[in-house]
């Protein structure tokens, strides 16, 4: 099992900034994809960033040039760095960790619980 835990959402102005992290706990895999997804109300969660064990990432189009994926292995945590926030952003921010290191859990998913995030004036 793992656990996740989000932290840093509020409310910000549009053109603020805000960063996300997310700290992983229990039964972790040395070969793993973290990742950040949204869902704003009313509508589909949807796949923002990601960024794997070894470092790559992607990024939404909606996002690219505005948000930053890092992580820290050692501390098992990965953060998401919000840049020209805008109303459109506003929603719930939700931490994924995929298992993809090989063996009889590769793929499993574990989701945080969410964090909100919104953007207005």
């Amino acid at each position: 099992q793992v656990q996740l835990v989000e932290s840093g959402g509020g409310l910000v102005q549009p053109g603020g900034s805000l960063r996300l992290s997310c700290a992983a706990s229990g039964t972790l895999s040395r070969i793993n994809t973290m990742g950040w997804y949204r869902q704003a109300q009313g509508k589909q969660r949807e796949l923002i960033a990601t960024i794997t064990s070894g470092g790559s990432t992607t990024y939404a189009d909606s996002v690219k040039g505005r948000f930053t994926i890092s992580r820290d292995n050692a501390k098992n945590t990965v953060s998401l760095q919000m840049n020209s926030l805008k109303p459109e952003d506003t929603a719930v921010y939700y931490c994924l960790y995929t298992n993809t290191d090989p063996g009889p859990a590769y793929g499993m998913d574990y989701w945080g619980k969410g964090t909100l995030v919104t953007v207005a004036s």
